[in-house]
C-alpha cells in the first residue's frame, strides 16, 4: 500500500490556514473560494486544530451562534490524530473510518507538513486498484 508521503506529492503539500482570531464566517468564504472543506487553524506556525464543515454545523448552526461574530478557535477541533509521512494510505483509512472524521493532519518530525482528505484516501486506493488491473490485465494478454 502506499505512503502518506506519495498521496501528499500526487495532490501537493499545500496548507490553508487561518489564525485563531478569524471569524467562522471569513473561514467559509476561503473554504468556498477554494472547494475544500476544512482549514487548518495556525498561530505562529503551531497548529492548533481544524476547523471543518461538520464543526460549522454543528457548532455554531445547531447552537444558534453567529457566524460573523464566532472566532474559529471557539469551534475548532483540536483532537484529530496525527499521521506521518510513513504513514500507509490504509492505515489512515482506518484511522478515518474508526474515529469517523474526514481529516487527518500530517506531522513530520513534529511539523505539520499537509493534511489528508478522505477524499484522497479514496482516491489513492482506487487509482493502485485500477493500476492493479491494469497490472493483471498486461499479464493475462502477454500469455496469449
Amino acid at each position: 500500500m502506499k505512503k502518506v508521503s506519495q498521496l501528499l506529492s500526487h495532490k501537493g503539500s499545500h496548507i490553508t490556514s487561518v489564525s485563531p482570531e478569524t471569524t467562522v464566517l471569513e473561514a467559509l468564504q476561503i473554504m468556498a473560494d477554494q472547494n475544500i472543506g476544512s482549514v487548518l487553524v495556525m498561530e505562529n506556525n503551531r497548529y492548533l486544530g481544524i476547523m471543518t464543515e461538520r464543526d460549522y454545523s454543528r457548532k455554531v448552526i445547531l447552537k444558534g451562534k453567529s457566524s460573523t461574530h464566532t472566532p474559529v478557535s471557539e469551534i475548532m477541533s483540536d483532537d484529530f490524530p496525527a499521521v506521518s509521512p510513513n504513514d500507509s494510505v490504509e492505515w489512515c483509512m482506518q484511522l478515518m473510518s474508526d474515529k469517523n472524521i474526514r481529516y487527518l493532519p500530517v506531522f513530520d518530525n513534529q511539523m505539520l507538513v499537509g493534511i489528508v482528505s478522505i477524499n484522497d484516501v479514496v482516491r489513492e486506493t482506487i487509482l493502485t486498484h485500477e493500476e492493479t488491473i491494469t497490472h493483471l490485465k498486461d499479464y493475462l494478454h502477454s500469455g496469449i
